[in-house]
């Protein structure tokens, strides 16, 4: 069998614009989990609008002053990279704005992470790596396992496990309002990896 073959020399994940516009714009701080939340919530309503993604988002803000750090939002299908969730790539440009891969460095300030929905399997094993000191998510595991995801096998006391590490984490911060997010994916969009393995 005859295969063709493509010499790839890098990889370009391409944020969307409106994306770019958004956190350009954001320029108060957030001093509140909710507030925080209601912005990455906001973030992953605009990527389905705007049909450039799947129904996540997450984004990096600094502890001490809650200002924003990055942003990301899920661009599984328009970037064709199932590694390209939300929280990745909030995570990668946050590394690459400090100039640093380890955001919990002893030079840099605490990083928050915040997730519209509990971590995926991937997700969760990159954030000790990563170096976010604390994690806050808005819908839970079970949410966007009930509209099809395949969330993948993760540790049965992630909390604890991350807590071990020294991530502190918070869940269901407006949970309602992201389990909502993703109930109005669920009717147009592509349900994706959901074949479970």
């Amino acid at each position: 069998m005859k295969t063709n073959t493509t010499k790839i020399d890098n990889i370009l994940l391409q944020l969307p614009t409106w994306l770019t516009t958004v956190v350009a714009e954001q320029s108060d701080t957030l001093p509140t989990p909710e507030a925080r939340m209601h912005f990455v919530i906001q973030l992953a309503r605009l990527n389905i609008e705007h049909k450039t993604g799947g129904p996540f988002a997450a984004a990096i803000f600094n502890m001490e002053t809650q200002a924003l750090i990055s942003a990301g939002v899920n661009l599984v299908i328009p970037s064709n990279c199932s590694m390209a969730h939300a929280e990745m790539i909030a995570i990668s440009l946050a590394q690459k704005q400090l100039n640093h891969y380890d955001l919990g460095a002893p030079d840099l300030p605490r990083f928050e992470l915040v997730s519209s929905s509990e971590p995926c399997a991937m997700c969760f094993g990159a954030l000790p790596w990563s170096g976010i000191r604390h994690l806050s998510c808005g819908a839970d595991d079970m949410d966007a396992r009930a509209i099809g995801f395949d969330e993948g096998p993760r540790h049965p006391d992630w909390v604890k496990a991350l807590n071990e590490r020294g991530i502190s984490v918070d869940t269901g911060i407006c949970k309602t309002e992201a389990k909502e997010i993703l109930q109005t994916y669920a009717k147009k969009g592509i349900i994706y990896n959901a074949r479970q393995g």
